[in-house]
């Protein structure tokens, strides 16, 4: 993650508001302090503390081996976990386990054909990406007054794609921290322009106060600092969970990173990326 600059009348202070935005320990944090208060007369200080804190990158635990072993009497063996697994797995009876499976196998075909079929008759005729649009505007716009922020909606469209930007003062509030109110609220546009019209063609992106961008320039930052650090230290590190286009953002700038590979472990929300050595 990015880091957070904080400034406080102390050190501690500045920390504390710095880890309840992060949302973080102070064990799981990276803190830095740029400035401190200065000694004046009388004992009064002079200034304000200042620092930066960042959550701490974890490093990655090493998997356990459950490669087959082979005992002393030479025959191969898994752990008792694989083995009970293994013979549950197995079917019983010969050609009639056969049967029962290639019976399985025809049974989960037709389940999803039926499923793929119900699919594509609940997509109905296709919604003009217009409408989608002017839908998500209206959308912004109004949950703009609901925050009390003085803000215009702009859309810009390129076929299927569309942004709707929200441009004003005061919308962090809609931002969030890490951009995951932005994500939530990306969710309910699409949910008021794209559902509730029956659109499956459109790709729409809702961005305020241009966070997205700056948000990816600091992603990109960040992303070669993790990759350094892996290669220097020859250990992975597992960047905090992230939404699915910020892992993205990490994936596509180390895939040209020499030295490293990157993967994605874990599910929604607390789905992250793992930087390796490569």
């Amino acid at each position: 993650m990015e880091w957070v600059t904080m400034t406080a009348k102390t050190v501690e202070e500045a920390t504390e508001h710095a880890l309840e935005q992060l949302g973080v320990a102070a064990d799981e944090a990276d803190i830095e302090v740029l400035e401190e208060p200065k000694s004046g007369l009388f004992g009064r200080t002079r200034g304000e503390a200042r620092i930066r804190a960042r959550v701490r990158p974890a490093e990655v635990r090493p998997k356990r081996d459950n490669r087959r072993r082979r005992s002393n009497d030479g025959r191969s063996r898994r752990s008792d976990e694989g083995s009970s697994d293994q013979r549950e797995s197995t079917p019983s009876g010969g050609r009639n386990g056969g049967r029962q499976s290639n019976a399985g196998q025809r049974k989960s075909s037709e389940q999803k054909g039926s499923r793929n079929m119900e699919a594509s008759e609940n997509r109905g005729e296709p919604v003009d990406p217009a409408l989608v649009g002017e839908a998500a505007v209206a959308f912004m716009q109004g949950l703009a007054d609901a925050f009390g922020a003085e803000a215009t909606v702009e859309l810009d469209r390129d076929g299927t794609e569309l942004e709707v930007r929200v441009q004003g003062n005061d919308l962090g509030l809609m931002v969030g921290p890490g951009g995951r109110t932005l994500t939530a609220v990306q969710d309910l546009a699409r949910v008021a322009a794209q559902r509730r019209l029956g659109d499956h063609d459109t790709h729409l992106r809702i961005d305020v106060a241009g966070y997205r961008e700056r948000r990816r320039a600091s992603l990109e930052s960040f992303a070669r600092k993790i990759a350094a650090q892996v290669r220097e230290s020859g250990k992975a590190l597992a960047i905090e969970p992230m939404a699915s286009p910020d892992r993205k953002v990490i994936h596509d700038v180390l895939s040209s990173e020499e030295g490293v590979s990157t993967r994605s472990e874990g599910e929604d929300p607390n789905r992250r990326v793992i930087v390796s050595p490569a």
